[in-house]
């Protein structure tokens, strides 16, 4: 895992990249070593976290002849097979590193077949002297980042948003639009970013700059054509493991799913045990990251270094007891974090290495357990992916028999809303609360209704926050949607909007950055291609039943895990913000948001300097006042907060008034 960055310019353009200067924004990513090629136009760099070849390994990775260059940021699990296929063809390899197969395959491919040989997570720049052309390329999923400017003869890429801010000729300009979509996700949604003219490269696509300063940008995978990875590869048959696409094999019973699902899982999982130095594992006590824990320790000789963290606190933040028991089952080496967070100094510290403000609280935990885990090793796998892949969250549920519900005739409809209006139905607690929260979208498209539950504000507060904003964030989320192949059912068109909006810029950069940060490689099993493929291909039914979640996956783990585990209810990676928000941290809240301090309050953090607030020039100030307000008088709207705080202080820090 590493952090690469770079630049290309024009032959006729004076200067170039300050590299030493980018990589030193991102030295966090790759605090072993760092070093750049350099020609004529181009510019590559890395900064390295060593984890395979630690002796030969170090960026950059050239040819014999020093034509052609290539950085890496992640892991190519299937650079082995790509080297005997490389040397069978008469190239001599000076290392025993991933990297290396870029700067040979490129000669004798084209930057889309190279992309479809690999299997991984990465981000990589090649160098290509002999064709005076810059080639980056993401992997399918979109677990590595990469960002670029381009603007008239200069292009600039890099890991991080940072590393593209060092450059001197790039300015640091606020894209407004961005701030509507932003309130609605929780994130600026890709391509686009919160900066004006820097992009991200999407998953499954390649860019290639030509000598003439042109780019073009090609997709060489796409999960919504129902095409598969397979039918891509540029090797025959014969150099590669053959196996038929998922989606045009014979249907399989659910136990015949299960075990392939088993079988895959298990396959991913060992891929993913290549490393030089130290590996564990995240366990959180819920069915993604225990099944990993219990293969992973069917396939390892010796004990698996397990992490969990955990809250002292009253209100089911706290996951330790069910961790604890996978690892008591496995005989893992476990260790537990048990923490108090100094949450208004490390919400500046999530801002930084996010390059902006992010919605997903949830971050400040990752950062706690990936900056405690790194102390013990340097590789964690985690179970991010499985509630993607299987259907897991129970919105998906929601979603399809809302779809059902708004089928039946409007006499039943209108009596199911007369009895959640009642009184007496208001008394049932939690389960009145989430049925009316399903039908509060009622008449919705099943899109629709998914963004709605999915919003980090919900659309009446983002209405009186920006009155008159964009619209391109939900436009862009609805053509997605309609991206999607009709011979795809609704739960897998479900699953692919989910794959293309939060899990891409939500869960994955969230891992990232926070693991990154703290200088730890996180990989995620689930998120194997072939396992992908195989399981967006499965009947719903084998996924969802009802309100029974994951199905064939709690199948294919019935005899590697405890019953409690198997079937407990999912709870999510969370923190109390309701309660800090009204109590510890309300000084920061009011401070910040409402631009004076609580009377008798003492907060951590950035001093209120009586400045309005810097979302006073970008939302309704007042509108911000009363989400405040009424959080304070009892109603949750703690993620509505967090979502403006880090916004208002990540505005304040660029000093966009």
């Amino acid at each position: 895992m590493c952090g690469i960055a770079g630049c290309a310019h024009l032959l006729s353009r004076s200067g170039g990249c300050n590299i030493s200067v980018q990589l030193a924004t991102i030295r966090h990513r790759g605090p072993d070593s760092s070093g750049y090629f350099q020609n004529p136009t181009t510019t590559i760099g890395q900064s390295r976290l060593a984890i395979i070849d630690l002796i030969t390994g170090d960026p950059p990775i050239e040819n014999q002849d020093g034509t052609i260059a290539a950085v890496l940021n992640g892991e190519i699990y299937n650079y082995k097979s790509l080297q005997h296929a490389i040397t069978a063809q008469g190239y001599q390899l000076s290392t025993s590193c991933d990297t290396e197969v870029l700067v040979h395959l490129i000669k004798d491919h084209s930057p889309l077949e190279l992309a479809s040989m690999l299997d991984g997570m990465f981000a990589f720049a090649i160098a290509d002297g002999n064709k005076q052309r810059l080639i980056l390329g993401r992997d399918r999923m979109g677990k590595k980042p990469l960002y670029y400017y381009h603007r008239d003869d200069l292009f600039v890429f890099g890991s991080e948003i940072k590393a593209l801010l060092a450059h001197p000729n790039i300015p640091s300009q606020l894209n407004e639009d961005a701030i509507p979509a932003y309130l609605t996700f929780g994130y600026v949604p890709s391509p686009s970013t919160f900066y004006q003219n820097i992009f991200s490269l999407m998953p499954g696509h390649v860019l290639t700059r030509d000598d003439n300063g042109s780019i073009t940008i090609e997709r060489y995978w796409n999960p919504h054509s129902k095409q598969t990875s397979a039918n891509n590869s540029a090797f025959t048959r014969s150099q590669l493991p053959s196996r038929a696409p998922a989606h045009l094999s014979a249907r399989p019973n659910i136990d015949q799913a299960a075990s392939k699902v088993g079988e895959l899982l298990t396959a991913s999982i060992a891929k993913r045990l290549i490393s030089d130095v130290p590996l564990g594992a995240f366990l959180s006590g819920g069915i993604d990251s225990s099944v990993v824990v219990a293969i992973m320790s069917e396939l390892m000789s010796e004990p698996v270094n397990t992490f969990t963290i955990g809250f002292d606190d009253t209100e089911g933040f706290d996951e330790r007891p069910y961790a604890a028991q996978v690892a008591r089952r496995y005989k893992t080496n476990h260790t537990e974090f048990v923490v108090k967070p100094d949450a208004s100094e490390l919400i500046e510290k999530l801002i930084y290495h996010h390059d902006g403000p992010f919605g997903d609280s949830s971050a400040l935990p990752t950062y706690l357990l990936s900056e405690l885990t790194k102390k013990h090793v340097t590789v964690a796998l985690c179970g991010d992916g499985g509630d993607e892949l299987f259907a897991g969250y129970e919105r998906f549920a929601a979603a399809l028999m809302l779809d059902k519900y708004d089928q039946l005739p409007t006499i039943v409809r209108n009596s199911v809303a007369k009895l959640t209006s009642s009184s007496y139905f208001g008394r049932l607690g939690s389960v009145a609360n989430r049925a009316s929260r399903v039908l509060s979208a009622s008449g919705l498209s099943i899109e629709m209704a998914y963004l709605k539950w999915m919003s980090f504000i919900d659309p009446q507060l983002h209405s009186r926050l920006v009155p008159n904003g964009s619209t391109w964030g939900v436009d862009n989320y609805q053509s997605l949607w309609n991206e999607s192949s009709s011979s795809f059912t609704k739960l897998q068109r479900l699953q692919l909007i989910n794959i293309d909006s939060y899990l891409l810029d939500d869960l994955l950069p969230k891992v990232d950055r926070m693991a990154m940060a703290n200088g730890l490689e996180v990989r995620s099993p689930f998120l194997d291609t072939e396992l992908f493929e195989y399981a967006i291909s499965l009947p719903d039914h084998y996924k969802v039943m009802g309100t029974s979640l994951k199905r064939v996956l709690r199948r294919s783990a019935k005899d590697l895990l405890p019953h409690e585990i198997l079937h407990r209810k999912k709870h999510g990676f969370g923190i109390p913000l309701h309660r800090w928000f009204r109590n510890e941290l309300k000084g920061f809240v009011t401070s910040n948001l409402v631009g004076q301090p609580a009377a008798g309050q003492e907060f951590a953090g950035p001093k209120f300097t009586g400045r309005p607030p810097a979302l006073s020039s970008h939302l309704e100030i007042s509108a911000v006042r009363e989400i405040v307000d009424e959080h304070m008088a009892g109603k949750d709207n703690g993620h509505a907060i967090w979502t403006l705080l880090t916004l208002e202080l990540f505005l304040r820090k660029q000093g966009w008034y």
